[in-house]
């Protein structure tokens, strides 16, 4: 946990508006390719706009909206582990926001357990009110949940640098058989003769399938 002083302008709106125990949390998650590596970060203030926690964690291969949602489980877990009862949250997936808002529905078999963990976490604080913003807006959010995915795929992500952009998904190729190839560039002759048509091979050699032969007069 990390506690410092907000970033100029990133909870100010919220420190003025807040009341008594209101918390202001901004969170994001994502994925580098859909799925992908995945992970989601979180910048927590209270109502003074002090910075009193950031969280950030390494989810797998995951879909972009599971790491949203498993931004918003990560936020109200820690509110509700330490006794902050009042949460307001800001976030840039305008899906997973509407849909805790009730406004869309959630068809997704592998969201529907999330959002109901979201809403049995929601119904145990007095208040709670959640809003969508642009990205841009969820700067600091974005900055976690990236550095969450570089520590997943073993990437060194230097201070100050900007967050690497998400990668697109890559298709793996199907697989391809490799043909077959002659243990030596002098390949064994064989000995043989015809007889009504067919090639007879002396000894106890065989020829391997799907290989073209030359035959010789002797």
């Amino acid at each position: 946990m990390t506690i410092r002083r907000a970033d100029a302008g990133l909870f100010a709106a919220e420190a003025e508006s807040h009341a008594g125990d209101w918390i202001a949390a901004h969170c994001d998650g994502g994925a580098r390719g859909n799925p992908g590596p995945a992970g989601f970060g979180a910048v927590i203030a209270d109502a003074q706009g002090v910075v009193i926690a950031e969280l950030s964690e390494f989810l797998g291969v995951r879909t972009n909206n599971y790491a949203e949602y498993s931004g918003l489980l990560a936020v109200l877990d820690y509110a509700l582990e330490h006794g902050h009862q009042r949460l307001r949250v800001v976030s840039d997936s305008e899906l997973m926001v509407k849909q805790i808002q009730g406004k869309y529905k959630v068809n997704s078999p592998d969201l529907r357990p999330l959002w109901q963990e979201a809403k049995a976490r929601i119904a145990r604080l007095d208040g709670f009110e959640i809003s969508h913003a642009l990205r841009h807006k969820n700067k600091d959010a974005d900055r976690l949940a990236n550095l969450a995915m570089d520590r997943g795929m073993k990437r060194e992500h230097r201070p100050g640098e900007p967050a690497p952009a998400p990668l697109k998904a890559t298709p793996y190729p199907k697989a391809v058989s490799a043909p077959a190839v002659a243990a030596s560039s002098s390949p064994k002759m064989l000995r043989g003769f015809t007889r009504s048509g067919v090639v007879e091979i002396l000894g106890n050699e065989k020829l391997p399938d799907g290989v073209f032969v030359k035959i010789l007069p002797e």
